[in-house]
């Protein structure tokens, strides 16, 4: 009698999609997470690098043009304050969307487990 035959190769089937499930609240709270927050991360500092907004800041009491004459200093820091501020809005509300996806990506199982356990308490 041959030893893989139909009857073995379901219960190492069965017995690989038990243990995934039971793995998977391990890995969504560990390495998905994990994998979640590198991606939004890279995401935050790519969007900030687009913006400029460190930049904008870094330079906020540098005269624009090579002009250094008081009401040149004076534009350039007023021009430069309404871009930090617009920018760092921006980058205030990309973060917290971004803060919303987390508290997304953590809730999500628990809101999933009450869904089923409602759906199946009406039975």
């Amino acid at each position: 009698m041959t030893e893989h035959n139909f009857l073995s190769y379901s219960v190492k089937i069965i017995m690989q999609i038990i243990g995934e499930i039971l793995y998977f609240p391990l890995w969504w709270y560990s390495v998905g997470f994990g994998r979640l927050l590198l991606i939004l991360g890279k995401f935050l500092h790519n969007q900030e690098e687009a913006l400029g907004f460190f930049i904008w800041l870094k330079n906020i009491f540098v005269p624009m043009y090579g002009q250094r004459d008081f009401v040149s200093r004076l534009i350039s820091f007023l021009m430069r304050s309404v871009q930090i501020i617009i920018r760092g809005t921006a980058l205030l509300v990309l973060s917290l969307f971004l803060l919303l996806i987390i508290i997304v990506w953590l809730t999500f199982p628990i809101f999933l487990l009450y869904a089923l356990w409602f759906q199946f308490s009406r039975l």
